[in-house]
């Protein structure tokens, strides 16, 4: 299973975000930690605010947030809402599918089962999970005073 990079900035800026949960961050700083397209990571915010994951706040000294404790954001939802296509072959299409082995080939049912395991392993993960270490990530992120 491979995500999107749609997908892994997502996560990246919700760690960031984890990170500092006391004050607003700003995509400006979130590209420069990550060395990312801030252009890319506006696009990213927008989607991560429009499904609930982050409280964006407009203008001067304005920034972005988690919009609930890390503890309350599962990456396998995370995971579920960026990737904008969990299909991993043509039969998974079926409007688009031309494989003409489809209605006696169980590769789509072993690919499902795998998918399927793959998002129930990122089920037992929340925010505050992938940020335990938080005072590396802090050094390593830039956000550390003292680094």
């Amino acid at each position: 299973m491979r995500l999107t990079a749609h997908t892994d900035y997502a996560l990246r800026v919700l760690i960031y975000a984890a990170v500092e949960p006391a004050s607003l961050c700003t995509i400006e700083r979130i590209s420069e930690a990550y060395g990312i397209s801030r252009n890319h990571l506006m696009k990213v915010v927008q989607r991560l605010g429009d499904y609930g994951f982050l409280e964006t706040v407009r203008g001067r000294g304005g920034g972005l947030k988690l919009a609930m404790p890390a503890s309350k954001i599962c990456v396998g939802d995370v995971v579920r809402k960026m990737e904008d296509d969990l299909a991993q072959a043509e039969c998974f299409r079926p409007e688009q599918n031309s494989c003409v082995i489809t209605s006696a080939c169980g590769l789509k049912h072993a690919l499902s089962t795998a998918l399927e395991a793959y998002l129930d392993a990122l089920d037992q993960f929340t925010l505050a999970d992938v940020t335990r270490n938080r005072k590396a990530l802090s050094r390593l992120l830039d956000l550390d005073p003292a680094a």
